[in-house]
């Protein structure tokens, strides 16, 4: 341990994880206020400067501030929303509990620990008074499981790109993630005509339709990146019919569309609308709507990038694994990355695969430890 790493407190750190998780903030909920209310405490209380924006009411965003010089800054990127806690728990999971080790809770690998975890690392940094070239600075967005309204709006309101790069601490069991896939979805109305079982030639069915749309994505070709591979698509959701004896006068599919860099859903959206109407499913009593979501951008960021570089330097100091690694999943920093140009990595604690959206979810207090020397050593050697 160096001597400026003496300055994280691992008490602060559990307490302020299992403080952030025991306030509950699921999303579908608009719920996240309370949770942001605890986070922006303690970072005042750890001598930072904190300001809220409202996206929606009761949904803030948090930004906390450690100054530094007139030179660009290094971002730390999180969420203060989570996923609901759904069944299967052995306790309440909105009651921490410590256990080998471990903090177990909704959101403490995704991503409340990651939150904890960044602001202990920038008070060790305010308490060392190091001299910094640019400000850390820590943003909180609202609703990343969801729709991303927090980042949107985040973005919408930055006039530059003023930071050397962005680390977002999503769980990446503490590798360097430094490109993921983007993410939206594709509703889609079939409306057809409804008409007794007995005559299906009197109907229209929409669910025969769907089925037709379904064979189209299938057969779709995604582009490939030859960093993150092609796109991909998942139909996850079809509802329709009025009943079994009724050709089926409507039918829904929620269309999940997992994105490459330079790809956009509303280009998309239009190719599979030319691909139907050629295929001729559209007409004679069918009817189809698509409706696109507004996307979370793919990104990828260089390798040689000095973010890149120096976070794995510092992985290397401390004998954790510094090869780099992508995602297929989507977050946060894709607006980052694409929307203000900082380059962007995925670098937090906990396992999005084992531990993340799932049941008994936890993360080892030694990992927040490491994360927090991890976020202190790169902010003093990209800006000390």
């Amino acid at each position: 341990m160096t001597a400026i790493e003496r300055f994280i407190d691992t008490d602060a750190l559990t307490e302020l994880t299992v403080a952030l998780v025991e306030t509950a903030s699921e999303n579908p909920g608009g719920t996240e206020a309370a949770a942001v209310a605890v986070l922006e405490k303690a970072c005042a209380e750890l001598g930072l400067t904190t300001s809220t924006h409202e996206v929606e009411p009761g949904r803030p965003n948090m930004t906390a501030t450690l100054s530094g010089g007139n030179g660009p800054g290094l971002m730390f990127l999180g969420h203060s929303d989570v996923v609901p806690a759904g069944p299967g728990w052995t306790d309440d999971p909105y009651r921490a509990r410590i256990v080998d080790g471990r903090i177990i809770g909704r959101g403490t690998s995704d991503m409340k620990g990651g939150l904890a975890a960044i602001a202990i690392a920038m008070g060790a940094l305010a308490s060392t008074g190091v001299e910094l070239s640019g400000p850390v600075e820590l943003v909180a967005t609202v609703d990343e499981e969801e729709m991303g309204l927090g980042a949107r709006n985040y973005v919408a309101h930055q006039s530059d790109s003023r930071f050397v790069g962005c680390v977002v601490a999503e769980p990446t069991n503490m590798r360097i993630v430094h490109g993921c896939r983007g993410a939206a979805y594709l509703h889609i109305d079939v409306t057809g005509r409804a008409a007794h079982s007995g005559r299906t030639s009197d109907g229209r069915s929409a669910i025969d339709a769907a089925a037709a749309i379904i064979d189209l994505i299938h057969d779709d070709e995604p582009a490939v990146d030859p960093i993150l591979g092609p796109g991909s698509w998942n139909v996850g959701l079809i509802q329709g019919g009025q009943g079994i004896s009724i050709v089926a006068p409507s039918c829904y599919l929620g269309v999940d569309r997992r994105l490459a860099p330079g790809e956009r859903m509303d280009d998309i959206a239009r190719i599979v609308r030319a691909k139907i109407e050629a295929a001729g499913i559209v007409g004679d009593g069918i009817g189809v709507e698509l409706r696109p979501t507004p996307d979370t951008p793919a990104f990828v960021t260089s390798p040689d990038d000095p973010l890149v570089v120096d976070a794995a330097a510092v992985l290397d100091e401390l004998a954790l694994p510094s090869g780099l690694t992508t995602w297929s999943a989507a977050c946060d920093g894709g607006f980052i990355n694409g929307e203000l140009g900082i380059p962007t990595i995925v670098l937090g604690p906990g396992d999005i695969n084992t531990q993340a959206h799932q049941a008994d979810e936890s993360v080892s207090i030694d990992e927040l430890v490491c994360a927090a020397q991890v976020y202190l050593r790169l902010a003093t050697r990209m800006l000390g």
